[in-house]
């Protein structure tokens, strides 16, 4: 028996987006069905330095954990869009802009990572989906450096990766009342992906394998 827990932020926690019985954490416990337990310690709203009160609660569930799925960082991000909107001199000078934030969300997934592999378990690290509804192109290019420090990351440490930007590819895999959080569609993408993940990746193997969406026959 596995026993999943989904650390981070609404991506995980989205109960207030979508119909009762539609989230996240019940369709990964539909695809798990009775090979495996859920238990959902993600918050909505929260930041990368959100995850290390959620790691003190595993103390709390009744069964240890045997994989810990992560998802978070896209809250850390979304402070800095409207920063984004600001006018520079040169291409150069915006791309220095990224960096920097680039830099600072580095610093703080690293030690998201070292609180969250402290507990000795399997780990899966996600990245920040880019299909969002009407979100402008330049937008959704800005994020790729973030999403290049969470697959550095996951690779230095040999994790697999469950890259949502494969799984969330359609606007209907959005909520309607809010369309930066999964709907009860994208959700179901996201738990196949999940339970694909964990079916499917040796923790012993020591090797970074990314995962986008479930089998065609799954």
């Amino acid at each position: 028996m596995s026993h999943i827990v989904l650390l981070g932020d609404s991506i995980f926690d989205n109960a207030l987006y979508v119909a009762e019985g539609m989230e996240v954490v019940c369709h990964v416990r539909a695809a798990l069905g009775r090979q495996g337990e859920v238990s959902l310690l993600a918050r909505d709203g929260s930041v990368l330095g959100d995850v290390e009160a959620q790691v003190a609660r595993l103390a709390e569930l009744p069964a240890p954990p045997t994989w810990l799925v992560v998802s978070c960082g896209g809250n850390d991000v979304l402070p800095l869009v409207g920063a984004m909107q600001t006018p520079v001199r040169s291409v150069l000078e915006a791309a220095e802009l990224l960096a920097s934030w680039q830099a600072e969300f580095r610093r703080a997934y690293r030690h998201m990572l070292d609180v969250v592999l402290s507990q000795r378990v399997p780990v899966a690290v996600a990245t920040v989906y880019d299909a969002i509804p009407n979100l402008a192109p330049g937008l959704r290019t800005a994020l790729a450096p973030f999403n290049d420090v969470i697959l550095r990351e996951a690779a230095a440490r040999a994790l697999p990766v469950l890259d949502l930007r494969l799984a969330c590819a359609e606007a209907a895999d959005y909520a309607s009342s809010s369309p930066i959080e999964p709907s009860a569609q994208g959700g179901r993408k996201i738990a196949a992906a999940i339970a694909a993940l964990v079916a499917a990746h040796d923790p012993g193997a020591r090797r970074t394998v990314v995962y986008g969406a479930a089998a065609p026959d799954a």
